[in-house]
């Protein structure tokens, strides 16, 4: 059974991970940076892209969004465990895009996360990003243009 508190960790806990998706697909940089901890990591596919603290983020973010033609992301709740001002957890990931080149990608991932409380409420203090499934077969749709 979860208390009060506990109950409101995880409900901030998973407005923070929707935040994440909502300021990267409408490339709001600064946004989305402010939701990492000064010294946190976030890595894409172990040993492929790593980056470390709040601006290395920020910068291969935009870097990342500058290659997309368009790119969508959708997440889904995945396991929280709290402990204190910490917590762990994971969130499953649907992605699919067309990049600048005219190639595509389809991925269907786990981010493996970490959190910690702080007094402007909860952020990643790492993002783990690893890949279970990827498809960079053509995309046969055609992108809405941006607004």
């Amino acid at each position: 059974m979860f208390d009060l508190q506990t109950l409101t960790d995880h409900v901030e806990i998973n407005a923070l991970v929707g935040e994440f998706t909502d300021a990267g697909m409408m490339r709001d940089y600064d946004r989305w940076a402010s939701l990492f901890t000064a010294d946190a990591r976030w890595q894409i596919a172990p040993g492929a892209l790593e980056f470390t603290g709040r601006e290395a983020i920020r910068a291969g973010m935009e870097r990342l969004q500058g290659n997309w033609e368009f790119f969508v992301q959708q997440v889904h709740p995945g396991w929280i465990s709290i402990d204190g001002d910490t917590a762990t957890g994971r969130v499953y990931t649907e992605e699919l895009g067309r990049f600048t080149d005219g190639s595509s990608h389809a991925n269907y991932a786990i981010y493996h996360d970490k959190f910690r409380r702080t007094p402007d409420g909860w952020k990643f203090t790492e993002r783990v990003y690893e890949f279970r499934y990827r498809d960079d077969s053509a995309l046969p749709g055609t992108a809405a243009p941006r607004s």
